[in-house]
């Protein structure tokens, strides 16, 4: 309806899929670029992750129209589907012919044998899976099984998993080890910067005919800030500015025309970071500043120490590719000297208590035994966990690791990861500094983890006292807020709580739950030990915090 108003030869914002409105940010393009990799020769599985509306599904359609001749795809979206379901819709998706009723059995039969005349074509087959975190664990596990047809160099079948950040916990599960090993390349799609923001919009603008300078600056800067930079939400707020526009006869929207369609749009959103209501453009500043400082502050630390990790990631090969190799392989290169001192590595308990002392504290008993449940004593909490060797360079802290050595599981303390690619190992109350090439094949994907206790039990509104206070001081210096003046959970913190929760991503209850605090609480470590630290973390000792437990 304003189309003619502004001149459009089309609605620049809708939220349909168009191809002529495809805008590639740098992220997207790194997106294909790790993609395309993982699915290179010898890959058989990739994997996309992203917040909604990100534009994971842009980046496999772009990957898509981009393939040869040479490459078959087929694409699934929204899969809810049983074992059974799954096979069929493959089928039909490559025009598969199948008999009605066909059996699990049958179906795999009837998909290997198009594989191999694909194959004997001279055809690679790919299968993209959007939406893929719906799919269920089984289905996931007998999606693996449809991959073990390979040729000496390649696997038949390559499959590109697309869903949100639940997909990576989701293949984190004991079930689903094996699929996550042979995940070759992933990548998780952040969303746009303030300044890709405003070029997204203006790009969408001028392709639809417009004036590209339409929108004023400071109105690009506080729609990139309110969507949190999400493609999707920032079509849904700059089309409501063009409506509410119109409609109020404005040639170019102005502050409290933006401001009021973005409270319009994004108090229905989970991502809505700061409420507007009644507010004036200019007196939301400081809040929207200290909020959007502590979401970029914290993503530029990810983005810093995603760079040191995708520089170790191109020298070391992924994980899942370093544990493909054949285990005499990884025989032949361990040394026996080596191999010998690992057989006879740290008990579990030990490890732990070797894992403490990185930290500079000495572990009683019951530190040793990692039980993660909260305690009133505790100044550290404990807890296992299962992933890949990624997951070690982003949580970058020291993890105790389980080794199989001859089907016989051992520990130790991976304490540090060098320049050189070299990572240092504590066990046996010695350190052995050696070659990550060696230790990635035996490493099972299990560890424990150790953070510092800030918060003892649930905070909620209606308490009061010293954690409370606690509670208020942290999340205030985390978001860039003025700490409150009493000790009491009341609105003021519920909403620090509530947007701290949209942030990471939780479920917004503004109840300071265990996972909310172990969140807060692992933003917020003191002097922790890093992985790649350029010294060797030596903290005072503390000894006389901790009583050993007889």
């Amino acid at each position: 309806m304003y189309q003619d108003f502004f001149t459009f030869s089309e609605a620049p914002f809708s939220i349909v899929p168009n191809s002529r409105y495809l805008f590639l940010s740098q992220r997207h393009k790194e997106a294909i670029q790790h993609l395309e990799a993982g699915l290179g020769e010898g890959g058989g599985f990739a994997m996309l992750t992203g917040e909604v509306g990100t534009g994971k599904t842009t980046v496999a359609k772009v990957m898509l129209a981009n393939l040869g001749n040479s490459t078959q795809a087929g694409l699934i979206l929204n899969p809810t589907f049983s074992n059974i379901e799954l096979l069929e819709a493959i089928c039909d998706e490559f025009s598969v012919t199948y008999s009605e009723g066909a059996s699990l059995k049958q179906l795999s039969q009837a998909i290997y044998q198009f594989l191999l005349d694909n194959h004997g074509n001279g055809l690679q087959t790919l299968l993209v899976i959007d939406e893929a975190q719906h799919l269920a664990a089984d289905v996931l596990e007998q999606l693996r099984l449809l991959t073990n047809l390979e040729t000496d160099s390649q696997k038949l079948l390559k499959v590109l998993l697309i869903g949100q950040p639940e997909l990576q916990q989701k293949l984190k599960t004991p079930q689903l080890r094996q699929l996550a090993q042979r995940i070759t390349g992933r990548y998780h799609l952040l969303p746009l910067t303030t300044e890709e923001a405003a070029k997204y919009i203006q790009f969408r603008l001028e392709r639809a005919g417009g004036d590209p300078q339409l929108f004023p600056v400071s109105g690009l800067k506080f729609i990139a800030i309110q969507t949190l930079g999400i493609p999707r939400l920032i079509n849904l707020v700059c089309d409501a500015v063009l409506k509410s526009a119109y409609q109020a006869g404005v040639k170019q929207p102005n502050k409290q025309i933006i401001q009021s369609s973005c409270q319009e749009v994004m108090q229905f959103q989970t991502s809505f970071s700061v409420p507007l209501k009644n507010t004036p453009l200019s007196s939301s500043k400081p809040m929207l500043i200290s909020l959007s400082l502590g979401v970029v502050v914290s993503i530029a630390i990810y983005l810093g120490f995603a760079t040191w990790a995708n520089e170790l990631k191109s020298n070391w090969g992924t994980s899942s590719q370093i544990q493909s190799e054949p285990q005499q392989v990884v025989k032949e290169i361990l040394s026996p000297k080596l191999k010998q001192q690992l057989m006879q590595s740290s008990t579990l308990e030990q490890s732990i208590s070797d894992l403490y002392q990185v930290w500079g504290y000495r572990a009683s008993v019951l530190d040793r035994l990692c039980d993660s449940h909260r305690e009133t004593s505790r100044l550290f909490h404990c807890e296992q966990q299962q992933g890949d060797w990624n997951d070690l360079l982003t949580l970058n802290r020291p993890v105790v690791i389980h080794l199989d050595i001859d089907q016989q599981i051992r520990f130790a303390v991976l304490s540090r990861v060098n320049a050189d690619y070299s990572i240092e190992l504590i066990f046996n109350g010695q350190r052995v500094v050696v070659d990550s090439h060696w230790i990635q094949p035996l490493w099972t994907g299990d560890y424990h983890y150790i953070w510092q206790s800030q918060f003892k039990e649930v905070l909620r509104k209606g308490m009061s006292g010293g954690a409370v206070a606690q509670l208020d001081k942290v999340l205030s210096e985390l978001i860039g807020e003025t700490p409150n003046a009493s000790a009491v959970f009341d609105d003021q913190l519920e909403r620090k709580v509530m947007l701290f929760q949209r942030w990471q991503n939780m479920s917004v209850d503004g109840i300071a739950g265990q996972q909310t605090l172990k969140a807060l609480e692992q933003l917020t470590q003191n002097n922790a030990p890093e992985l790649n630290a350029p010294e060797q973390h030596t903290p005072a000792n503390h000894d006389n915090q901790l009583s050993e437990v007889h």
